[in-house]
């Protein structure tokens, strides 16, 4: 582990920076929806960008009903899932958040609502293999139900770095001591990226392929909004990352260099793959590559030094700007790339832990352990999520409908399901 040296920080600091992060995180889903929008036909951005404003209105109501205790309250069932009707994990009340005196703690209700951001963009991130073709009602009930059992178990089989079973996957598998080998998830390679692109896969399978489905069908209708999408992302990110430290210190310095390196590196990665393969690098390309830099270097950004982030973000951009194409080879239609981005991406930085990371990986220690563990995690964590996603989404198809007719999507998913045009412009009058 790397260690540098770092003034104190009260826990005032630590909390602040925290709320702070939790802000930018946040923020990190209308830039979703704007990188996304920009990406769909000029018919389609409404429905597109509700897709994410609805997650942060229904994952964020059920967080605080039973979604924090569910995600890191006592547990359950031990290592898998949190108990929510624990009166200490109770947020309606704020019952386990009051001391003695009445008094809300500043400490814990920061860390509260840090995660919720986690849990909302998680969410968002999977309607990006669903657009142009998904009904708003559906898309809100499959939220609801695979945040409740997919992304809350998860978290807290991830992120609860006390009772969840990555982190202490020695002790829970092979009776070693607690903390002696554990998955490095620093801050949701499989917990978010890798989880949402599974989902994102399992969904684009169950909806089918849009009208026309092929390469090129269809080109991004405002490629500037995609731009500022891009950019918010890489702006909220940094407390994405460095945010996940909870604390002012070396480690989160650390991880907000890694998130400037590894992602710029990732978007010439992209590049030059873009250049070689159809001679011009493309500007939707740079902002795609930036992202899949940001997934990739989300669980490692504690553990590498800043070379090897840069390295990961080369590996990352190359890669995933060859991922996308498999959609066109395999039949699946993810539309807006969820699993060439954050499913490659999210596997590729897990596993590069293993190799790479400092004082842990295959480069320092000569053992395959950690990459073992992280494969377990990455891959463990995408059969779960893809599973009961298919499973979620195929009886929401065959009840309530979970695809547009194929002739409302020609016509345009904004006007059939939301009843406005992103671009009204009034007639010219005499």
């Amino acid at each position: 582990m790397l260690h540098f040296a770092a003034p104190a920080a009260s826990t005032f600091d630590n909390s602040l920076w925290l709320m702070v992060a939790a802000a930018l995180v946040l923020l990190m889903t209308p830039g979703v929806a704007f990188f996304y929008g920009g990406m769909v036909k000029a018919k389609s951005v409404i429905s597109m960008m509700m897709m994410s404003f609805g997650a942060i209105a229904l994952v964020g109501v059920l967080w605080v009903l039973y979604g924090y205790g569910l995600a890191f309250g006592t547990p359950l069932i031990p290592h898998l899932l949190g108990n929510p009707f624990d009166p200490n994990n109770n947020l309606i009340g704020l019952t386990a958040l009051l001391d003695v005196k009445g008094s809300p703690d500043l400490g814990s209700l920061a860390f509260v609502g840090f995660q919720a951001t986690f849990a909302i963009i998680t969410v968002a991130l999977i309607s990006g293999a669903i657009a142009d073709r998904a009904k708003f009602g559906a898309w809100m009930v499959f939220a609801g139900v695979w945040v409740t059992i997919v992304y809350f178990p998860v978290c807290f089989s991830v992120f609860n770095l006390g009772e969840g079973w990555a982190p202490n996957i020695g002790s829970v598998l092979f009776g070693m001591k607690p903390g002696e080998l554990g998955v490095n998830d620093f801050a949701g390679g499989t917990a978010v990226h890798i989880n949402a692109g599974a989902a994102g896969l399992a969904l684009a399978l169950v909806l089918g392929r849009r009208v026309g489905f092929r390469k090129g069908m269809n080109a991004p209708h405002n490629v500037p909004l995609t731009l500022i999408g891009a950019s918010l992302l890489w702006f909220g990110w940094f407390g994405f990352n460095a945010g996940s430290e909870a604390a002012v210190d070396g480690i989160s310095a650390l991880a907000w260099i890694n998130t400037l390196a590894a992602p710029a590196a990732a978007t010439l990665g992209w590049l030059i793959v873009e250049k070689i393969k159809d001679g011009k690098p493309t500007s939707i390309g740079a902002a795609s590559g930036a992202v899949a830099g940001l997934v990739a270097i989300t669980p490692a950004c504690n553990i590498l030094t800043p070379f090897w982030a840069i390295v990961l973000g080369l590996i990352a951009g190359a890669v995933c700007a060859i991922a996308i194409e498999l959609k066109f080879k395999l039949g699946f239609d993810d539309s807006l790339d969820v699993v060439g981005i954050h499913l490659v991406g999210g596997i590729i930085g897990t596993l590069y832990i293993g190799i790479f990371g400092t004082g842990i990986g295959l480069i320092f220690t000569g053992s395959l352990a950690q990459l073992g563990v992280q494969a377990l995690a990455a891959f463990g964590v995408a059969i779960y999520s893809f599973v009961l996603a298919y499973v979620i989404g195929f009886i929401i198809e065959k009840t309530m409908g979970f695809r547009i007719k194929s002739e409302d999507e020609v016509a345009g998913v904004d006007t059939i399901v939301h009843g406005e045009g992103a671009y009204e412009l009034e007639p010219n009058v005499a």
